[in-house]
């Protein structure tokens, strides 16, 4: 019997042994893997042609601080980037590391091209990109004239995408088939800055006849002296009762 007891002990003993050699391999192989593996997807990386990542830009607004930082992928790392053909709006910059930053003088959209080169200098790619800085002053129907016995009502909303306050005049005319021009809404406000779709209600009894509704909006930017423009304009509205 202890014969039994110690072959079965150095059988168990070599058993345990030879799974620990099994462990420690594995060990050895996850851990070359582990140091490997990231050498290769990045020697792949290194080798890889540049694409450009940020293809669609945020909006900016007018004299309101923009930011956006455009990314690549391939190559190495750090990118520099530069712009070789079009251009930004006025005051906004694209600094070395890929920023786009500045406060926007000017708006509308603006196409331009960008270079991105790795830094060996050895990999570069192109991409034509547009930034659009949005309408400074907006004006759209909230509710369409609508006619109510002798009265057309309805309003309109109106927006300031910009940083700074607007002194806001909004005139509504209404004016029948023969030219006659009959106010039917005034107000005239200040417009603070980064307001969105802000309600204005228009709206007066008129006399019999055929109506086409014309809305002006006229914001004054103080600082910088400028007037923004929007205007609107309805169908005939045709008002069947009264004299």
């Amino acid at each position: 019997m202890p014969l039994i007891h110690g072959t079965v002990g150095l059988s168990a003993a070599f058993a345990c042994e030879t799974y620990n050699s099994r462990m420690r391999a594995r060990l050895r192989i996850a851990c070359c893997l582990g140091l490997f593996l990231p050498a290769l997807f990045a020697t792949a990386q290194q080798d890889s042609p540049i694409s450009v990542q940020s293809k669609d830009l945020r909006h900016a607004s007018l004299w309101q601080r923009y930011r956006f930082d455009l990314r690549a992928f391939g190559g190495i790392e750090p990118y520099h980037w530069s712009i070789i053909g079009g251009q930004l709006p006025r005051d906004i910059k694209l600094q070395d590391h890929g920023e786009l930053v500045g406060i926007p003088d000017e708006s509308g959209q603006f196409d331009f091209m960008v270079l991105v080169t790795d830094n060996a200098r050895t990999i570069q790619q192109k991409q034509k990109l547009t930034l659009s800085v949005e309408t400074p002053l907006a004006a759209d129907w909230e509710k369409r004239p609508n006619v109510n016995g002798q009265r057309i009502d309805g309003s309109v909303k109106v927006s300031n995408h910009t940083g700074r306050d607007f002194d806001l005049t909004v005139i509504v005319l209404a004016v029948n088939e023969i030219g006659r021009a009959m106010a039917i809404g005034y107000q005239h406000f200040p417009l603070k800055k980064d307001t969105r779709d802000l309600e204005i209600p228009f709206g007066d009894t008129l006399s019999r006849g055929d109506y086409a509704v014309n809305v002006d909006v006229v914001g004054e930017e103080p600082i910088s002296n400028r007037v923004f423009r929007a205007r609107l304009m309805s169908g005939k509205e045709q008002v069947a009762q009264g004299p």
